[in-house]
């Protein structure tokens, strides 16, 4: 029984040291990310392998996206978001995680 929690304990740890969280972004407008429409307000970015979780500061409510991990020579200073407009729709396509040399790339 101690074995099994201590495996179980282990594992939990695991997944969390693999998690990173970035600074916030803030996003201006009701914008869509992989399909899903996030709306206006500051979020929290954490990266865990391909897969983005954005959450609300203002309602924890969480999003996730897969994306495209890209590493660069360069660390960037800040978080830097590009968007694009798609049928009438403001679109993240990438994000600059601040802090690191780490761009996700979003498929939408």
């Amino acid at each position: 029984m101690t074995k099994s929690l201590l495996l179980i304990a282990t594992l939990a740890l695991a997944g969390i040291a693999s998690a990173k969280t970035y600074d916030n972004m803030v996003i201006p407008a009701p914008t869509l990310v992989s399909g899903q429409e996030m709306a206006a307000g500051e979020y929290s970015i954490q990266l865990k392998g391909d897969t983005a979780v954005f959450t609300s500061i203002d309602t924890d409510r969480s999003y996730t996206a897969s994306v495209k991990v890209e590493s660069s020579t360069k660390k960037f200073d800040r978080t830097a978001v590009d968007c694009d407009s798609k049928s009438g729709a403001q679109v993240i396509e990438w994000i600059r995680l601040g802090g690191s040399n780490t761009t996700i790339q979003f498929e939408n």
